[in-house]
């Protein structure tokens, strides 16, 4: 018979203790595994350098398509694809025919359009220099859809975006009716429209691009221009060229040179970045969609200088990068909710990046990439992961369709999925591959989350599918 063995309260203690600690560390493992930063891959210059305003992009394949803006091949920038694991392909370097007609320096990056292939924009080169538009696909055949003349804009910095009509929205920093930039829209055939000539009291030099908001209108900003001092603008803008002024920046409240662009959040309201305001480093603010902003972060150069456009990610909060600042003076990643609680990620050290112009992007993975214009091996700019421990999702191609219109599903391990809903209501799918499904937007369905099950379980879209009539 085995002893009916009692611990004293000192065991009884050391117990707890232990067990504490055991706890402890299991949290704090899972932790470190949940916000964990990898330098996934380093520019050399024959593979391009400097990733300027280029937000990486996913494709229907699950890789990472972007840009450089320098070096290549031509010395001219280019398109390259990086998997997940951090192998990187030159699909495409610029400046390859003569005079430089296929368009030369992608500050900006790529959208994915309904067709697969990706679209972008040139800030040089083209039949008059002024700067081009250009359809690449997956393999790396380049189409120059247009050559900007001046009249219709040059020099466009930022990326295009596809709207629900099926139609490519974009701004080029210069040019147009006042030389001050203006808004375009480009048909999947390559016509392009001037939608707005920026005039410099409604704002001048749109570096940013614009995003469709839910309510189906596009809204972005301007670098200089307005009033309070010409500091910079946020506007909206319709699919037929309506244009409203919502916001002219004052650089001791809430900012000046505005860059970066804007996202919306789950609220409906829009959340976006500045330089300067009263600290000199940058803020980041909250804007109403009639204008009203509040400012939420003022950066004072340990937490970052001069935050990049954010991205809204799975749980509802934001993340970001910085051009500089932090810990070791390079930049950081960071997340602030909608209230304003910030956090820093990861600091950026020199040898992993360094001078981050181009905010991060959340794959379907549930990680966000990006990428650096300077540091790594040969510092010509880096592309790195920063897991914050959000779920796998899927994301929806395009945002917002008609009933009854294709949709691709783009997703992670989607072989043998069972099932489609557009916000409860049944689809025919077909699983093209395990990062795409092909489906339709069945009779009945309304605005909401699309969900597919699978073999391991169920992925929700990361935004709401809107609906249109």
């Amino acid at each position: 018979m085995k002893p009916n063995f009692q611990p004293s309260c000192s065991a009884a203690l050391l117990i707890v203790r232990d067990a504490l600690m055991i706890l402890f560390c299991a949290l704090l493992s899972t932790a470190s595994q949940a916000q964990t930063f990898t330098s996934l891959a380093s520019f050399n210059g024959t593979n391009g350098a400097d990733p300027f305003y280029a937000v990486l992009v996913q494709g229907l394949d699950g890789n990472l398509y972007g840009t450089t803006s320098a070096r290549g091949a031509h010395g001219k920038g280019t398109v390259f694809r990086i998997t997940p694991g951090g192998i990187v392909t030159t699909l495409y370097s610029f400046c390859a025919k003569s005079k430089c007609a296929d368009g030369s320096t992608p500050y900006g990056g790529l959208v994915l359009g309904s067709d697969g292939n990706f679209y972008g924009m040139t800030f040089t080169g083209g039949s008059l220099n002024a700067g081009t538009i250009y359809k690449i696909t997956p393999a790396g055949k380049l189409t120059t859809m247009h050559s900007f003349n001046f009249s219709d804009g040059y020099n466009p910095y930022d990326a295009l975006v596809l709207g629900s009509d099926g139609n490519y929205y974009g701004t080029t920093t210069f040019g147009g009716a006042h030389l001050s930039g203006n808004v375009f829209k480009m048909t999947p055939q390559g016509v392009v429209t001037n939608l707005h000539s920026f005039n410099g009291s409604d704002g001048s030099e749109p570096e940013a691009g614009l995003i469709q908001g839910t309510d189906g209108n596009f809204y972005g900003t301007t670098y200089t221009g307005g009033g309070s001092g010409g500091y910079g603008t946020a506007f909206k803008i319709t699919t037929a060229g309506v244009f409203t002024s919502l916001h002219s920046f004052d650089d001791s409240v809430d900012g000046r040179a505005v860059v970066p662009g804007l996202v919306e959040g789950n609220d409906g309201n829009f959340c976006g970045a500045a330089g300067g305001g009263p600290t000199g480093y940058g803020t980041i603010y909250s804007m109403t969609p009639t204008g009203t902003v509040t400012v939420l972060h003022n950066f004072d150069v340990t937490d970052g200088d001069n935050a990049n456009t954010l991205v809204l990610g799975t749980d509802g909060n934001f993340y970001g990068t910085t051009i500089g600042g932090g810990a070791n003076g390079d930049g950081v990643v960071f997340e602030i909710t909608s209230s304003g609680a910030y956090t820093i990620l990861h600091p950026f050290t020199g040898p992993d990046g360094d001078f981050i112009f181009a905010g991060p992007m959340q794959a379907t993975d549930g990680n966000l990439y990006g990428t650096t214009q300077l540091g790594g091996s040969k510092n010509d700019g880096t592309v790195f992961k920063q897991s914050v421990g959000l779920s796998a999702f899927v994301k929806t191609l395009p945002r917002a369709a008609k009933v009854g219109a294709s949709v691709k599903i783009l997703g992670n391990n989607l072989t043998g999925a069972t099932s489609v809903l557009f916000n409860g209501t049944a689809a025919a799918f077909t699983v093209v591959s395990a990062t795409e499904i092909t489906t339709t937007v069945p009779a009945g369905a309304t605005t909401g989350t699309v969900q597919v099950t699978t073999t391991s379980g169920t992925l929700l879209s990361n935004v709401a599918f809107q609906v249109t009539h």
